[in-house]
């Protein structure tokens, strides 16, 4: 008897299943994958000639009506949980990674126990209310470059600590200066010559940056408090870091900003820039830094070096400003590059815990709260230095007063880091006779010069008056001192000034008889 082909044994169709309820094939085979698979959807996958190939039906083991399962609701998928725990480890990792990096470029910077950074100590200076700290910059990394030691960038950034203001000072690289033992040349070697000497002494660091620190104390007769050395390529690397930095291109010149010398990076002109905003790369933003339009052709650099540090000054600004965005500090990326390219190119005797302190000082302190200072042209418009020619014919600046001569340049600086803000205000001040006494004008005038007020010149007054009082040529523009000579003299301001032609000055004060001593009686 022929022997009879096994049926499969469905115990049901779809066609024999209730409304709502589902047919579910059991796996039977090891070479049969899919578990929960449908009567339809086995039969569009087994039979399918176009399908995969499947295991064969005697394989499947019966189906079984399951429990009806509510029409619309889903098994929750187990994708989202996965992907958390992924991003939960990525982060884990990548912020591992970083806090690796910045303790390993924190250590290599600033030294001693990361963990300090946790504690901030009080800064050298803060409690006068005002941090001094030398930046000097040099192309140590660049070992092609000729006096690659010399310091062609020189700063001070000086931080009052009480009223949340900064300015930043660029010191020209030709400044002539007593070297100590090294006797006069230019203040860009100072550093070299502190390398070369081993110098060492008392409360200054060793070598180059002492020497510097001395020379820059001495002349400008302020403290430093700390210094940074920074190669050239960190101020590269960090741009590129940040993506790049804005830069706001103003010359004088129509056509904006161009240096012929070659960029052997580039093989192009070291500056080519029309005037406008641009997106400066680390590569243009270094020949920027670099560039004083000196080739023959250049054209938007009339102030030669100034120009080259007034543009540092404005691309430090716009860095600082790109660092701390939310573009910079969101990306992981962005602040390990910035990490490296601070931690290769950065030495500075701050400790870590002096870092935090600096940072929780100076966050509050604004773009515009910070004081761009060149000493060619300050902010009374004048001009602190003047051309020297050296005794082996180098061309160099000397103060306007003449060589080793900074009583005029300190003064200056004192005004900048006063937190008078009528000495910060430096209006000019004239004093004149109103009266038949003599003596009375150079009386007031030490009166004033006691108070810290900038009395320029004293004489005497067309006409005699018996009231004090004040012609404020500034027009409002020096409010602390308008307010203060008004707590000496009152408010007796007056609009009519027939000295307008014979002096230049923001205030001209007419003493009347009113300030006039009375005699002293006898009996």
């Amino acid at each position: 008897m022929p022997e009879q082909k096994p049926q499969p044994r469905f115990a049901k169709t779809s066609a024999h299943l209730q409304p709502g309820q589902d047919i579910m094939v059991r796996k039977q085979a090891s070479n049969f994958p899919e578990v929960g698979m449908t009567l339809s959807s086995y039969k569009h996958s087994a039979f399918d000639n176009n399908a995969p190939s499947r295991a064969p039906a005697k394989q499947i083991a019966p189906v079984y009506a399951t429990k009806p399962v509510e029409k619309n609701k889903r098994r929750k998928p187990f994708t989202l949980k996965r992907v958390a725990i992924v991003f939960a480890l990525l982060v884990l990792l990548v912020g591992g990674w970083l806090g690796y990096k910045f303790v390993y470029n924190a250590n290599k910077i600033f030294g001693g126990n990361i963990l300090s950074v946790l504690s901030t100590t009080k800064l050298k200076g803060e409690s006068s209310g005002r941090v001094n700290i030398l930046l000097a910059g040099n192309s140590a990394d660049d070992f092609g470059h000729d006096g690659a030691q010399l310091t062609d960038s020189i700063m001070v950034l000086s931080i009052d600590t009480k009223n949340h203001k900064a300015f930043l000072m660029s010191v020209p690289r030709d400044l002539y200066v007593n070297i100590g033992e090294d006797g006069h040349a230019k203040i860009n070697a100072a550093y070299v010559y502190g390398e070369q000497d081993n110098f060492s002494q008392s409360g200054y660091p060793d070598g180059g940056m002492g020497q510097l620190q001395q020379v820059v104390e001495q002349n400008f007769g302020i403290t430093i408090h700390y210094y940074a050395l920074v190669n050239y390529a960190a101020f590269k690397e960090a741009v590129d870091a940040v993506g790049g930095i804005d830069y706001n291109v103003a010359s004088s010149d129509p056509r904006g900003l161009y240096d012929p010398s070659i960029d052997w990076t580039t093989k192009g002109p070291l500056v080519k820039l029309t005037n406008g905003t641009h997106t400066l790369s680390g590569q243009q933003a270094l020949d920027l830094a670099r560039a004083r339009g000196d080739a023959y052709g250049s054209y938007g650099f009339p102030g030669s070096d100034f120009d080259r540090t007034e543009h540092q000054r404005q691309m430090l600004f716009s860095l600082k400003n790109k660092v701390v965005s939310a573009g910079t500090l969101s990306n992981p990326a962005k602040l390990s590059s910035l990490s490296d390219a601070i931690g290769k190119n950065v030495s500075t005797n701050l400790k870590i815990n002096e870092v935090r302190r600096l940072y929780d000082l100076t966050k509050g302190i604004g773009a515009s709260a910070i004081q761009s200072v060149s000493l060619n042209k300050t902010d009374d418009n004048k001009n602190l230095l003047m051309n020297y020619q050296t005794s082996n014919g180098q061309s160099a600046l000397v103060p306007a007063a003449g060589v080793d001569n900074f009583d005029d340049i300190q003064a200056y600086l004192q005004r900048l880091m006063s937190s008078d803000p009528v000495v910060q205000e430096h209006a000019t001040i004239i004093v004149l006779n109103a009266t038949q006494t003599s003596g009375v004008a150079s009386t007031e005038r030490t009166l004033l010069e006691d108070k810290k007020f900038n009395v320029e010149s004293i004489g005497n007054a067309l006409t005699p008056q018996a009231t004090t009082s004040i012609i404020d040529m500034s027009k409002g523009a020096k409010s602390s001192t308008r307010n203060a000579l008004t707590k000496i003299y009152g408010n007796h301001f007056t609009t009519t000034n027939p000295y307008s032609a014979t002096y230049d000055a923001d205030f001209i004060i007419l003493v009347g008889t009113d300030r006039v001593a009375a005699p002293a009686t006898t009996n």
